[in-house]
């Protein structure tokens, strides 16, 4: 189990850097982009790829790895949260985003945990 959450950290992180890449060359994703996030969930993407790396070597650093991204991540939604509710330049798809990837990394942080668990 614990190669295989590896697995999804690393795959995610590679699909966040490539669409990221994409857009901040000037592709046009066909929804409103806030660049901050954009910029933030890029180079996040690599921070994903290395957790996995982590996680794929040894099981308490790749926990550990996965629920501090999972924090980061839930405080960047808090945060783009806030600027949303208060009318700044946030689209809604900034926050659908955002909350799937603190959701993947809840469920990644939480599968190491119990997979630590269980073992």
């Amino acid at each position: 189990m614990q190669r295989g959450l590896a697995v999804i950290g690393i795959l995610f992180g590679i699909l966040t850097i490539v669409a990221g890449t994409r857009v901040l060359t000037g592709r046009d994703p066909g929804y409103v982009v806030f660049f901050p996030l954009l910029v933030y969930n890029t180079v996040m993407g690599f921070a994903y790829i290395g957790a996995g790396a982590v996680a794929w070597r040894s099981l308490p650093r790749g926990r550990n790895a996965a629920a501090a991204i999972f924090v980061l991540n839930l405080l960047a939604l808090i945060a783009i949260w806030i600027l949303y509710s208060s009318g700044a330049a946030v689209a809604v798809d900034s926050l659908r985003a955002m909350t799937l990837r603190t959701i993947v990394w809840l469920a990644l942080s939480t599968g190491l945990a119990w997979s630590g668990r269980s073992s």
